[in-house]
């Protein structure tokens, strides 16, 4: 079940308006987070933690953030409720990839069917890519304005609306516009996922639903290509794209239907909340409308975003995550170029492929379900109850090996021709080092800047897909220069390289998050 306050340390609730609590410390009504000290999780572990906070059923887990006492706070919410909206955000934030990597395995029939090249049609797939970065952007902004829900549901409505249209194109260039939409609306939850974890989970159960659904976002351009290398070796290279669009579908009823808005504003006391509407209201957001003056100006929202990339730590973590999450896009979006040739591929054998990233993402849900805590909880034990967020990169030390190994090998393995499993498993290696790097690295932003939760969301989601972006339009012509020993070689002695910004993080990430300040953001 959810963990809610015990009888025995429930806080009063709180009193006076919003305007007595503008004077309060904004770092301090906003969250319990503060640079200097960072969390205090385990009252066992400190005599000097504050009295009357509200605990975890174990009885010494302090709920961060506190829950208020009303129903609709979404951290009240039952423990059904809330799976049921991650499942539902991470079905949506699956669509994006999905769909983009469809295109991997289409290119070459629809090259034939363009008279072009399965390079100039790859343009399509880099457009895509590239807007499900920018797109990210843009969902927080209007997140930070308008609130959660009806932003998903205008984005999902359009998505579905494109993800027809690029099954039913008249002409390459009909299918370009379709893609590079289809792309910028798609990435709703994708970009934005973490704000809804944020609203739901308190802080001892985030790291195991950001695992959950950067799972869905990892494997799913895995998934895509699996499907569709099945479809197209007897059918019309359309087939998956509507088959995506039925998926779309699937996901816009689920939000008709079940998805809530979870943003809740703290600081205003519960018999003060804004009116909630009715389930109609608050899906198209007129209800929020209504309560738009309590949460950021237009404004705001726009610098919002800004002002969280101008802290170095959150520059530093999208530049690490670039460096290294880009060989997946690039890889992905160019393999049955190299491999159709090198092998002997058809459309099946392709397809087929795809089995070994789907399980390494798998294994690496599983071995992040306890590890990521784990490196948490050993932290807590030994420092009093406190926890600082730069705890959360000792994962990615030791996830980044495994990606370099298997980088080397690819390389190996496409240029020396190796059996085509070795080729699987070595890309297997790498996507499990990047499931782990996933996942601790948006952990660690959150937990340095959890009132910008959209925001550190939509920035490292931008860095995943600028750099793939990047890569997707040279891989191949890089490969075909060099070879694939030294291209995919460079590409592993780079991923080296970008470990000493986690290790610059490690050591000094404190101290930058002190000398850098406080959001001071108006809400959550």
């Amino acid at each position: 079940m959810t963990d809610k306050p015990t009888p025995s340390t429930v806080v009063e609730p709180q009193q006076g308006t919003k305007d007595s609590n503008e004077k309060r410390d904004r770092k301090g009504r906003i969250h319990e987070f503060q640079e200097t000290e960072g969390y205090i999780i385990d009252i066992a572990e400190d005599d000097s933690a504050p009295t009357g906070l509200k605990l975890a059923k174990d009885g010494h887990t302090v709920l961060i953030p506190q829950p208020s006492d009303d129903k609709h706070d979404p951290l009240n919410w039952t423990w059904n409720k809330k799976h049921l909206m991650l499942f539902i955000v991470s079905w949506v934030s699956f669509l994006p990839d999905y769909g983009s990597a469809t295109g991997a395995v289409t290119l070459i029939p629809q090259a034939v069917e363009w008279g072009t090249t399965p390079d100039t049609v790859n343009h399509s797939q880099a457009g895509n890519v590239f807007m499900l970065g920018a797109g990210g952007v843009v969902v927080v902004i209007l997140s930070a304005y308008f609130g959660r829900l009806p932003v998903v549901f205008w984005f999902l409505l359009i998505s579905v609306a494109t993800a027809a249209w690029c099954a039913e194109p008249d002409t390459f260039e009909s299918f370009m516009a379709a893609r590079i939409l289809n792309g910028f609306f798609s990435t709703v939850s994708q970009a934005g996922g973490l704000m809804f974890i944020k609203d739901m989970f308190f802080f001892h159960e985030q790291a195991r639903k950001i695992n959950i659904w950067a799972s869905f976002i990892v494997m799913s351009p895995y998934v895509g290509p699996l499907f569709a290398a099945f479809m197209t070796e007897t059918l019309h290279w359309s087939v998956p794209f509507w088959v995506y669009f039925g998926m779309n579908v699937l996901g816009m009823a689920l939000v008709v239907a079940f998805l809530e808005e979870t943003y809740y504003d703290r600081t205003i006391p519960s018999d003060q909340q804004p009116a909630r509407g009715n389930r109609f209201a608050r899906l198209i957001g007129t209800a929020q409308w209504k309560s738009r003056h309590l949460r950021n100006t237009f404004g705001q929202a726009c610098w919002r975003t800004v002002s969280v990339l101008l802290k170095p730590i959150v520059a530093l973590s999208c530049v690490f995550y670039a460096l290294t999450f880009a060989w997946a896009v690039g890889i992905n979006t160019t393999l049955a170029i190299f491999v159709t040739p090198l092998y002997g591929f058809g459309p099946k054998q392709v397809g087929f492929f795809y089995f070994t990233p789907v399980v390494a993402v798998a294994l690496g849900e599983a071995t992040g379900h306890w590890l990521h805590d784990a490196l948490a909880k050993q932290y807590i034990r030994s420092h009093k109850g406190h926890f600082e967020p730069e705890v959360r990169l000792r994962a990615v030390l030791l996830a980044m090996p495994v990606v370099i190994v298997g980088l080397v090998l690819i390389g190996q393995c496409f240029e020396n021709q190796w059996y085509f499993m070795a080729t699987s498993v070595c890309w297997g290696l790498y996507v499990f080092g990047m499931m782990i790097t996933t996942v601790a690295l948006s952990s660690y932003c959150l937990d340095s800047y959890p009132e910008a939760s959209g925001e550190v969301s939509a920035w490292l989601n931008m860095a995943r897909t600028v750099g793939g972006f990047i890569v997707s339009y040279f891989q191949v012509r890089w490969a075909e220069a060099q070879g694939t020993k030294q291209s995919f070689g460079i590409q592993a002695g780079i991923c080296g390289g970008a470990i000493l910004f986690i290790v610059a993080l490690i050591v000094w990430g404190k101290r930058l998050r002190i000398w850098a300040g406080p959001l001071n953001f108006a809400t959550t």
